[in-house]
């Protein structure tokens, strides 16, 4: 073991030293510099803890977003430069066939205005709505908690089971259109589900009506940091709910607004179950309304014509802008922190 010198204070001479308690030796320091470890005044568990135990616990973790989310985003991409088939089979490789074919796609400019006008609809309501349904639920009157299950229920409920709900009630002889008739305020039906704008209504409805609950959790858990006495200041130099709302309540949940918007617009640019209930397995009629996941499942996941290559473009366009609307609504987020 190499050892150290230093002179005495009675003669000068230098005698060896050791290492002290608790001063690592050459050893260590390079073992401590190549694996990092607890430094040498740690104590109690951490003077037996394994570098590679953090590692151990996040594994699973890793694994798992390896698997479900990084290989299936780049076998996507891969993918979207080939011709592969749904099946499976001998691929080749194309370029940029697919984006050039996908520039110039008719039906999937159309997915594409429908997704769009679907978030550009969809986002606004569903950000306004569950707060103004908070406001009004937040208050402890008798019987409240009725009233906050009952509107949290629908988000409990299956999707395909609300759909099916909703086919009843807006069917030519559903409850809508018998009451509306009955009541003498139509005369016929109203074809919520054969008209290509009303079944794409009917299903932003749909969304909205499942998600209100949802949301309004959210914005129940942003009002409880809001200072009641700004409300009471407003209060006293005479501002009236409406003002106070637009003055007080929305800064306060500014954070939680765009964090709804944001899980919405994303939401709503991937929308399928709603315009697959209401509007059938063809995206209503002609596929007038089928969104972008909707598009790529009929040119991508049909067993004798589909296209797998094709469809991965589609996706990585569809990644392309729920991406840009992410990073839109971070860029907001900074700039009202700021």
């Amino acid at each position: 073991m190499t050892t150290l010198s230093s002179p005495t204070k009675e003669s000068g001479v230098a005698v060896p030293r050791g290492p002290r308690p608790g001063e690592p030796n050459g050893r260590r320091r390079l073992l401590r510099a190549i694996k990092p470890g607890p430094t040498a005044d740690a104590g109690g568990a951490a003077l037996y803890r394994r570098w590679w135990l953090p590692w151990l616990w996040m594994a699973p973790a890793i694994i798992g977003v390896t698997v479900f989310g990084v290989y299936p985003f780049l076998n996507t991409l891969l993918l979207s430069f080939t011709d592969a088939k749904p099946l499976g089979g001998a691929a080749s490789f194309v370029g940029l066939d697919n984006y050039t074919r996908l520039l110039g796609d008719s039906d999937f400019w159309l997915a594409t205005r429908n997704s769009v006008l679907y978030a550009l609809i969809v986002v606004p309501l569903m950000v306004l709505l569950p707060l103004v349904l908070a406001v009004l639920v937040e208050k402890n009157l008798p019987g409240i908690g009725f009233f906050r299950s009952a509107f949290y229920t629908p988000v409990l409920a299956s999707s395909v089971v609300v759909g099916l709900s909703w086919q009843w009630l807006l069917s030519d002889q559903g409850l809508v259109n018998t009451w509306l008739q009955k009541a003498h305020i139509i005369r016929e039906a109203i074809p919520f589900l054969s008209d290509s704008w009303l079944i794409l209504f009917s299903a932003m409805g749909l969304t909205l009506w499942k998600g209100l609950g949802w949301y309004m959790i959210f914005y129940l858990a942003a009002l409880g940091n809001v200072p009641k006495e700004l409300h009471e200041a407003a209060a006293v130099d005479g501002a009236g709910a409406i003002r106070r709302f637009w003055h007080v309540t929305m800064p306060g949940v500014r954070t939680s607004m765009l964090l709804v918007g944001t899980l919405t617009g994303i939401g709503s640019l991937r929308v399928f179950t709603e315009i697959y209930m209401l509007g059938g397995a063809t995206g209503g009629p002609g596929g007038a309304d089928r969104t972008l996941p909707f598009y790529i499942r009929d040119v991508a996941l049909d067993p004798l014509t589909g296209n797998a290559g094709y469809g991965s473009a589609v996706s990585v366009a569809l990644f392309v802008l729920t991406l840009g609307l992410t990073l839109l609504a971070q860029r907001l987020t900074k700039e009202d922190e700021a």
